[in-house]
Order: structure tokens, then sequence, then C-alpha cells
């Protein structure tokens, strides 16, 4: 069993989109979530980790302030196999996402 460290990078449209997918017969931790706002007005982001055909949103329309950068998470978050993260905006092209993930398998 090997551990690897990984990031996933997106600029989230209005459209929902995978950022990260956990391989199979693999775990992943999410260390860090990073999210920018280089626009000149705030944005909000929607996350959600898709899990099997099941959706759990974990930020619900998360606002960005204009110029700032906000990590997400307080805790490390989660994936277990075959578990997806996904995110969208409600502008596409305002803010970046960055996760940081640990891959354990």
């Amino acid at each position: 069993m090997s551990n690897v460290y990984v990031n996933a990078k997106q600029v989230p449209t209005t459209s929902e989109a995978v950022l990260y997918t956990c391989g199979p017969f693999k775990t992943a931790i999410v260390k860090s979530l990073l999210v920018c706002n280089s626009n000149n007005s705030s944005a909000r982001l929607l996350t959600v980790i898709l899990s099997g055909s099941s959706e759990f949103t974990i930020f619900d329309v998360k606002s960005i302030a204009s110029g700032s950068t906000v990590e997400l998470l307080t805790a490390p978050l989660v994936l277990q196999a075959d578990e997806a993260l996904k995110i969208s905006a409600d502008a596409a092209t305002d803010l970046a996402v960055v996760a940081s993930i640990l891959e354990i398998g």
C-alpha cells in the first residue's frame, strides 16, 4: 500500500463538474480546499460529494469575497473508493479551486 500526495485544480463553471475522483481500492484524504476569487465582485461556490448515485452537499453556496483566498476545510475530508468531489460556481471563470489530497492504497 502506497501513499501519494496529489492536487486537483479547476476553474469551476455554472455546471457541476468533478474536481477529483477517488480511485478504486483507495481512500483519499482531502487536506486542503483553497478557493481564490480574482474577480471584482463576490462569487459563490457549491461543493458536493458524489457517492454512487447520491449527492451530499458539504458547502451550499459558500460566498467568496472579491480578491480573497479562502481555505474551506477546518478538518480533513475523507473520500472512499469511487467517491467524487464536485464543484460549481454562480459565475464562470470567477473562482479557482485547488485541492491537496493524500491518496492511500
